[in-house]
């Protein structure tokens, strides 16, 4: 029997599997009326908790025969922590758990350790009966106890030697120590954002009076000199004012010439001259208005570039107002690059910081740059986020890039060590719930 118990738990492949069969099939090679299986808490830890029972399906660990059990096996290793097996009786029972020695056991118990070859305890049988234990019992039990011991250790993990990933103790800690080592290795603290290349320094194109767009006379991205007309207002309702303005003023110098001429004739028309000379001046200022603004019809260029806006159709029959801006003069060989930091990825950064630029244009190239401003106020996008507007100048010519052209830039700020950088933000997202 002793051989059919050592062949059967050598086929067991899981330790529920074997902590079922020490505390049952133990029953076919020594019989006892109830056997308890404990397994250390730590490998030198003196103190044990309860795996299983015989005939219990799961062990309930807070009844008090388990808790007892739990108090009585450390009591036992802690007056002999050596692997033999030892009988215990009522005499021999601690004086701590010898009031409820009647209660839970039939009368003898056995303490049967499981030892492994190489000296460590891996767990016990308490077993429990009305007889006394025999001594070819005895050796029995000590022998299949090692094969338990060894099927323990084969099949579970490691307490001592190795560990679950198959590196030794010493190995581990040296592999803890490089790892250590390494996050306190100083990097650049960099992060990324959405870069795109945009004219430097434009002149803004705004509308000059009130009005309606007419006509948009130049496409978009195209080339214009100083002076091209570049759109057209509606002009109808400031070509009438003109003409209102303009007769005015001949009805108002009409009536001063005659009353200066009267003057001479009769001494009543001499007071109304001031007055009549004050309403040309009124008239002519007026229409010296309405031609200004009827000379402001035709936008033209301030300088030569390139004219950036939307579209055409975006413009044409829209109102604008004074002020409002409708297109950009760009230098198309005076670029430089806008990067859109979010808030949650924001680093210190100084001017000059480097930066390396990857357009979706070219994607098998890197183009580097330096930070030259960084608003100090975050500024919502148009698909509101919240971001910081950094601006960066290229270090190589811009002839071969093109003003609208999107990519990622990556920001290198102050030195950090590794660990910084790598949990930077899983730090930043946890310390507003812990408090710190």
């Amino acid at each position: 029997m002793l051989l059919v118990l050592e062949g059967m738990v050598r086929a067991a492949r899981t330790r529920e599997e074997l902590q079922f069969f020490f505390v049952n099939e133990t029953r076919r090679l020594v019989p006892y009326q109830q056997a308890i299986f404990l397994i250390p808490l730590t490998a030198s830890s003196p103190r044990s908790e309860v795996c299983a029972a015989s005939s219990v399906p799961v062990v309930d660990r807070t009844a008090p025969l388990m808790q007892w059990t739990e108090r009585l096996v450390h009591c036992l290793r802690e007056a002999s922590a050596g692997p033999d097996i030892r009988q215990v009786s009522e005499a021999d029972c601690p004086v701590e758990c010898r009031p409820d020695w009647n209660e839970f056991t039939p009368g003898r118990g056995l303490w049967c350790p499981l030892k492994h070859p190489d000296g460590q305890i891996l767990g016990g049988l308490w077993l429990t009966r009305d007889q006394p234990w025999a001594d070819h019992e005895v050796t029995v039990l000590q022998r299949i106890g090692e094969s338990y011991a060894y099927a323990w250790r084969a099949v579970g993990q490691s307490n001592n030697v190795r560990w679950q990933w198959g590196l030794s103790r010493t190995a581990t800690w040296i592999l803890v120590a490089i790892i250590m080592g390494a996050l306190a290795i100083p990097v650049s603290m960099s992060t990324l954002a959405p870069a795109k290349i945009v004219a430097k320094d434009p002149v803004i194109v705004s509308a000059p009076i009130d009005g309606v767009i007419a006509e948009i006379l130049v496409a978009p991205n195209t080339t214009v000199k100083e002076g091209e007309v570049l759109f057209k207002y509606e002009n109808t309702t400031f070509r009438s004012e003109y003409e209102v303005a303009e007769r005015n003023l001949d009805v108002a110098l009409a009536q001063y010439r005659r009353a200066s001429q009267g003057s001479f004739v009769e001494a009543e028309h001499k007071a109304d001259v001031p007055q009549l000379k004050a309403e040309v001046e009124l008239r002519e200022t007026e229409r010296n208005y309405m031609y200004e603004r009827l000379a402001k019809v035709d936008v033209k260029a301030e300088q030569a570039g390139l004219v950036l806006y939307t579209d055409k159709s975006d413009w044409i029959g829209k109102p604008v107002v004074v002020g409002q801006r409708i297109m950009e003069l760009a230098n198309p060989q005076s670029l430089e690059v806008r990067i859109d930091l979010p808030v949650e990825d924001a680093i210190v950064l100084r001017e000059g910081a480097p930066v390396k630029l990857f357009l979706n244009a070219t994607p098998f190239s890197s183009v580097s740059a330096t930070v030259s401003h960084a608003s100090y106020h975050a500024e919502v996008l148009p698909n509101n986020t919240l971001a910081y507007r950094v601006m960066a100048q290229l270090e190589q010519g811009s002839a071969e890039f093109r003003i609208g052209w999107q990519g990622s830039a990556k920001i290198y700020g102050e030195q950090v060590t590794l660990f910084t950088y790598l949990f930077r933000r899983p730090i930043s997202a946890l310390r507003p719930w812990i408090g710190l």
